[in-house]
């Protein structure tokens, strides 16, 4: 039977920082995000597995992972320069992580992986196409079979080359189910409260982060009347801030429907050059944000 500390750690694994607590095995879902006072908008669909393998080592697993993410923004602000190799960005993931116990309560994991993101505007990969990222955890589980009050702790260290950092940056979370019908976590990129109505029916607010980054592949001008030596284009980003309810039904005990709906706190949707510097900012007016799908999760 599957433990779950170690199946915490699989579900983390191959995780993006912008979607680093979750528990899923596979995932299929649909976002749609428009801009407020503009006819631009966001729409993404991402599908995503993962396949824990045993090793012969007690509890010691290798998991690798893949997803594929497909953005369609619809770009329809007026600008000075071109936007048709805007509309179109898909990005390719694949990690392998690797983790064991040890101690009495803790579970260690690592995690490498490489993406591949952009609009492909060129029909290729290109080098700039190409992200690496590395992760380590630590994780604490203490469950209801040893426990009156059931909790877990998980601490870490994320890098990727999108970040802008020299550095990795900390991963914090805290669950506590505090109550019969009550649960919260604490981190990030995300915080929740959630009321559980049934072991089928729960609903939660939430505060948590979302966003993308993807190279141009045919460098943007977005100065094309302006003679100087100012740097082109060279990606796209988006970080969004949101809070709002999600509602979860379980089809099974681990089959699962949902769907979020909220609203932005911080909308920062940004071209930027070769140094991840700021070249153009798109509508940064706070909007609607849905996300709805399905998902083969443990817990």
């Amino acid at each position: 039977m599957m433990n779950k500390s170690w199946i915490l750690i699989i579900c983390l694994l191959g995780f993006s920082f912008l979607n680093a607590q979750t528990a899923d095995l596979a995932r299929i879902e649909y976002t749609y995000f428009p801009q407020k006072n503009s006819d631009n908008s966001f729409r993404r669909f991402r599908a995503q597995v993962a396949y824990p393998i045993a090793l012969k080592k007690d509890g010691a697993y290798l998991v690798p992972s893949v997803e594929y993410r497909n953005v369609n923004f619809k770009f329809e602000d007026p600008t000075g320069f071109q936007t048709t190799d805007l509309d179109r960005f898909q990005s390719f993931t694949g990690s392998l992580g690797y983790t064991f116990k040890f101690g009495n309560d803790w579970r260690f994991g690592a995690e490498g992986g490489l993406k591949i993101a952009s609009n492909f505007s060129e029909n290729t990969i290109l080098a700039d196409d190409l992200i690496y990222t590395g992760s380590v955890f630590f994780v604490r589980i203490r469950d209801k079979e040893e426990v009156e009050i059931p909790w877990r702790l998980i601490l870490g260290l994320r890098y990727s080359t999108t970040t802008g950092f020299p550095f990795p940056l900390p991963i914090v979370s805290y669950y506590r189910k505090w109550a019969e019908n009550w649960s919260y976590t604490v981190g990030i990129p995300k915080t929740n409260m959630k009321y559980h109505f049934s072991e089928n029916s729960e609903l939660q607010a939430f505060v948590t982060l979302d966003g993308f980054f993807a190279n141009i592949q045919s460098n943007i001008d977005t100065q094309p009347l302006v003679f100087n030596d100012r740097p082109k284009a060279e990606s796209i980003s988006m970080t969004i801030l949101l809070s709002g309810l999600g509602y979860q039904y379980s089809i099974t005990d681990h089959l699962k429907l949902y769907i979020y709906g909220g609203h932005t706190l911080l909308n920062d949707i940004r071209l930027r050059d070769a140094d991840r510097e700021d070249l153009y900012t798109i509508n940064e007016t706070n909007t609607f944000y849905a996300r709805s799908g399905i998902k083969f999760t443990i817990f």
